[in-house]
């Protein structure tokens, strides 16, 4: 038999116990640990102090992945630049590097700079645009850091599986990689680019290692347009073989691009002949673009042309051949003589608006 003063002082210990009782821990999910490991570098492409709104698109992909979300930007009297960059919606941190000698985006010392703001930053990834920047610079900073770099993502699946297109898009191919960081080209048109307001990202000054650069820049000749840049334009308008020459070329297509409020592009084969500059191809050898609209008109729908702008919301074509291959993707199809209906197009818009 217990004695009563004994028992009085376990019944009380007891109720000491279950009220300082620690509250059990929540046990995170493997997903939700391996994500609070995770940081992406995000590089963003400015020119002349504007920052490049297409370059969003790897925040965009940085956000699926989940984990910490860094910018970078790079050029002179950059600060501004990322001042802008630290409103756009999911960065929490911008690091910028001030220096003119970045301007150019020559791969040459920008792949050293990046090395050093990449080991500095100790991120698990890094993201760049699948644009001729990206294109030109990613492998170049692979090569430094003894990793592969995979090339025109268009979903993530996990941190360290991604799905990428190949045979011109007709085929998807998953890749996995156990390299960090993990380098890796956003394709724009998969990743829709987020808000450019109601973020509220710090802004740090990066680590310059002004390595000599023995690329040295000599000129460049642009063709500008007051029509919306063709890679992020909303409604696009593309000429192909069907129209013949130069000369068709600019006089169906910029009145009509012009009443649509549209960019211009040309198929490759257009571009070869001549009709038109090589900076508006669209396809696999051009640029990828995914507008509300596109409009083609004299364009037959080669495997390398549709892998450019498949992703379109509407496709409409034009064509007298009614076996045509981009009547199978298009949405809207005419069947008919281009430089009658193109005209007569032009004209009914024109009024309309």
């Amino acid at each position: 038999m217990v004695p009563p003063l004994r028992n009085g002082l376990l019944r009380h210990a007891t109720t000491c116990l279950r009220q300082h009782r620690p509250k059990p821990i929540p046990q995170l999910s493997r997903k939700t640990a391996l994500q609070r490991l995770l940081s992406t570098l995000a590089i963003l492409e400015q020119r002349d102090g504007k920052l490049n709104m297409s370059s969003l698109a790897s925040i965009s992909a940085a956000q699926k992945l989940g984990g910490s979300i860094h910018g970078f930007v790079a050029g002179g009297n950059v600060k501004s630049v990322a001042e802008e960059a630290s409103k756009v919606d999911g960065l929490e941190k911008v690091v910028y590097v001030e220096n003119s000698d970045y301007d150019r985006g020559l791969p040459e010392n920008w792949a050293p700079l990046l090395v050093e703001n990449i080991n500095k930053g100790g991120y698990t990834h890094v993201f760049a645009g699948h644009s001729a920047f990206g294109k030109n610079l990613m492998p170049r900073v692979a090569a430094l850091l003894n990793v592969q770099q995979i090339s025109d993502i268009t979903e993530i699946q996990s941190e360290d599986t991604f799905v990428r297109p190949i045979y011109a898009g007709n085929a998807l191919l998953t890749v996995q990689t156990e390299d960090s960081p993990k380098l890796i080209t956003i394709r724009g048109t998969a990743f829709q680019a987020g808000a450019v307001e109601g973020g509220s990202a710090s802004v740090e000054e990066g680590t310059d290692p002004k390595a000599p650069c023995p690329t040295e820049w000599v000129s460049e000749n642009l063709a500008k347009s007051d029509r919306p840049e063709l890679a992020t334009a909303e409604k696009v308008v593309s000429g192909g073989r069907g129209l013949k020459s130069k000369e068709e070329f600019d006089r169906l297509m910029p009145p009509l691009a012009d009443a649509l409020g549209a960019a211009i592009g040309a198929s490759r084969a257009a571009v070869d002949s001549g009709f038109a500059d090589n900076s508006l191809q669209v396809g696999q050898t051009g640029k990828n673009v995914a507008p509300q609209l596109y409009l083609c008109a004299g364009i037959s729908g080669a495997i390398q042309h549709l892998a450019g702008m498949k992703d379109s919301k509407v496709i409409a074509a034009i064509n007298k051949d009614a076996d045509a291959p981009i009547f199978q993707v298009a949405d809207v199809g005419l069947v008919g003589d281009l430089f009658d209906i193109v005209p007569e197009l032009t004209e009914k818009l024109q009024k309309e608006s």
